[in-house]
């Protein structure tokens, strides 16, 4: 077809090319096409036939045209050729047409009516010549949103109140848009031209619909292809601002039809204070807004800070009651201890939490600071530079969001507070009013005694999980050994509660030692004392309160949250990764994935042949040749070019894969998260659009404008 191509388009130049590469190199317009070779597969895309070929030129125009007269160099063809494409090109009309008239017969067969057998015929109206300078119109305004979108330009500009008194000055829309009719857009000047200059050309109220009507289009190009893999499951992540309204970003993940799994952004979901009325609205907008059936959700995790983690859990749980094969599981992208930190009911620990990321991000904004800290560390780790080395480097990284964020505090934390001592005391001009300030601010924080206490005792409870939350986050075979590890963490979990009078004195002696070290008075809380109002108990002391606050009740909250997050279905799914290669040789091949199979056996395409079928597949990577290498992830058995012969092993990985535990292995397909961060740090919060969010976040996504226009006509005719 390729060929065909080339001759018909006259280039000499082409025919010596492969087919590889002309559909790798050239591009031929739509115009070339008679409106018979193209079809429309979906509202969303414009796509050619099978057995289209070009038959519209115009091979003299050129002649005419002294500046295109060498741009292409078009072959002269014999008569001979010339009969050829004629024929060609008769044969072609004559199957068309034929093909046609047994459509139409087909038709009018079908639309018969019951009572009088009329015949009827739906045919094309075509438009009116203001019809179609309205839609023009609308592509045009719809041009200018999904620029904006991409390139992150708010809707605003100037602020009324930057404006001296009667000075009009355009928003960024309307600045685009008159921008456009002066650069010749003739649609935009004859709809503009008797226009006042200082009136909007686009009201508030239009531009919010056309933007819905954007990302909902864009929206439904990454739902079209979640409904397609029919399996998936639900991310959201940190609760964020938009315009002074707290939203919940939501992501989906789906192994789309290339077998990559992938996490795409779909948008933002208003929180909501109450966690039922918020449960109902989060199910609501994924079925009836977005049109996905929770039937075949396969996995659920919420990434959230410690205000908002049991609203979340709330949610979680109606979710299970309503459809018990989404697990709840914790995100391959958040540390088990950071995520079971943010969980704990104390507001010690949230606190806390909120006072470390303070001072990871004044030091992340200024690399002086840095510097500075370097040399405090370096001057206390003078006898062992290798502690030392190992801690600068640690600081400038992300150190909030590790598995061990606690006991890196703890040694950081004399470092930390003796250089913003140094910041907030210094009286030459090396540093600006803010960052003296928050040193000031973070350093008292630092050196109270409850906030010691806190990340000591954090540190120590959270050591019982930190080489299994590190594991979770590991390759495939560690997840996998993982699962078989946790009833060990909850039985010393388990057993630290039974003793926990005596792990306690050690905690809290740690912490009593470190604030000595500070030159911190260890002393009872000052909103406790005043809480008592003369009623204070002599025989309350320092320690008993501590271990009463803060330390009973995160240990038991750790170990219900462990049995809640991996629960027994959670378990099972897991047990199932031995079903990849690596995993299963580790095993000695001698694996029973069918047990724990059976939660996904109304997944699979064969049931009834599923035990053989792993028997098969079992034999074939135990009695591979010597050169061939197990395949170490389920995104590598999922590319095995024979994967299609198991199909049942096929389903089984693609479930597997989804649940949010997993982390993507190829990242080009999980940048659906950093584009969300990068749009959140980049805008800022009163400039924000949850609309204009989803088109910036997801810019690379295909859409149709004529559907745009189509279902804004449609909508508000």
């Amino acid at each position: 077809r390729c060929q065909r191509w080339v001759e018909n388009c006259r280039r000499a130049d082409l025919e010596d090319k492969t087919p590889d590469q002309l559909n790798k190199h050239y591009r031929l317009c739509a115009k070339h096409f008679e409106t018979s070779m193209i079809c429309r597969s979906s509202p969303y895309r414009t796509v050619l036939r099978d057995n289209a070929v070009p038959t519209i030129f115009d091979l003299t125009s050129h002649l005419n045209n002294p500046h295109s007269r060498h741009r292409k160099r078009i072959k002269e063809l014999s008569e001979d050729e010339i009969r050829t494409l004629k024929q060609q090109k008769i044969d072609e009309a004559f199957e068309q047409k034929q093909a046609t008239q047994e459509s139409n017969e087909n038709n009018e067969q079908n639309t018969v009516s019951e009572e009088g057998g009329e015949e009827h015929e739906e045919r094309a109206v075509p438009l009116t010549l203001e019809e179609r300078e309205i839609k023009d119109y609308l592509k045009s305004l719809f041009e200018i949103l999904i620029l904006m979108g991409k390139q992150n330009i708010p809707l605003d500009g100037h602020k009324v109140d930057e404006l001296p008194e009667g000075i009009f000055t355009s928003d960024n829309f309307q600045a685009l848009l008159e921008y456009r009719i002066n650069g010749g857009d003739e649609v935009l000047r004859k709809r503009f031209e008797m226009t006042a200059v200082n009136l909007e050309y686009c009201s508030r109220t239009q531009q919010k619909q056309m933007l819905e009507i954007c990302e909902n289009c864009v929206r439904e190009e990454t739902l079209r292809e979640v409904r397609d893999s029919h399996f998936f499951s639900i991310v959201t992540d940190e609760v964020v601002d938009i315009a002074g309204e707290e939203h919940l970003p939501v992501l989906v993940r789906f192994v789309d039809e290339s077998h990559n799994l992938r996490e795409e952004f779909i948008g933002f979901l208003p929180y909501e204070a109450d966690p039922e009325i918020l449960a109902v609205k989060f199910h609501t907008t994924i079925t009836e807004k977005w049109g996905l059936n929770m039937e075949y959700c396969r996995g659920q995790a919420y990434i959230v800070s410690s205000r908002f983690a049991s609203k979340m859990k709330v949610v979680a749980t109606r979710l299970l009651q309503k459809y018990p094969q989404a697990v709840y599981t914790l995100c391959s992208t958040c540390a088990l201890n950071v995520w079971l930190a943010k969980s704990v009911p104390v507001v010690g620990v949230s606190i806390a939490l909120g006072t470390i990321e303070e001072v990871c991000c004044l030091f992340n904004q200024s690399p002086q600071l840095l510097e500075e800290l370097d040399n405090t560390i370096a001057a206390l780790f003078q006898d062992n530079d290798e502690k030392g080395n190992e801690l600068k480097k640690i600081c400038r990284s992300q150190w909030t969001g590790r598995h061990d964020t606690f006991e890196v505090l703890v040694d950081l934390l004399q470092a930390l507070v003796q250089c913003l001592d140094a910041v907030s005391s210094d009286l030459s001009v090396r540093w600006n009013n803010f960052i003296v300030g928050r040193a000031f601010v973070l350093s008292s924080a630092l050196t109270d005694f409850d906030f010691i206490v806190t990340v000591v005792i954090m540190k120590n409870v959270l050591s019982f999980t930190r080489a299994f939350g590190k594991n979770l986050q590991g390759q495939t075979s560690d997840v996998f050994f993982a699962a078989g590890s946790l009833t060990a963490v909850l039985h010393s979990l388990n057993e630290v509660m039974e003793n926990i009078e005596v792990y306690h004195e050690f905690w809290f002696e740690e912490a009593t030692n470190l604030a000595t070290k500070l030159d911190v008075q260890v002393k009872l809380p000052g909103k406790f004392r005043r809480a008592q109002q003369g009623n204070f108990d002599p025989d309350m002391t320092s320690e008993n309160y501590y271990k009463e606050i803060l330390s009973v009740p995160t240990i038991e909250h750790i170990i219900q949250e462990l049995k809640d997050i991996f629960s027994e279905q959670h378990l099972k799914a897991l047990k199932c990764l031995s079903l990849v290669p690596s995993v299963m040789g580790q095993l000695k091949f001698s694996t029973s994935e069918e047990h724990h199979a059976d939660m996904f056996k109304n997944d699979l395409p064969n049931p009834d042949t599923l035990s053989a079928e792993l028997h098969c597949w079992r034999i074939k990577w135990k009695h591979r040749g010597k050169d061939i290498e197990l395949p170490a992830t389920i995104y590598e058995a999922l590319h095995l070019p024979d994967i299609k012969f198991f199909p049942n092993v096929y389903a089984l990985l693609k479930v597997l894969c989804l649940l949010p535990v997993m982390k993507v292995e190829n990242e080009k397909y999980g940048i659906g998260r950093k584009r969300l961060k990068a749009y959140l740090k980049n805008t800022l919060t009163e400039q924000r659009s949850s609309n204009l969010a989803l088109l910036n976040i997801n810019f690379d996504i295909k859409h149709d404008l004529d559907l745009m226009v189509d279902t804004y006509i449609k909508l508000y005719p």
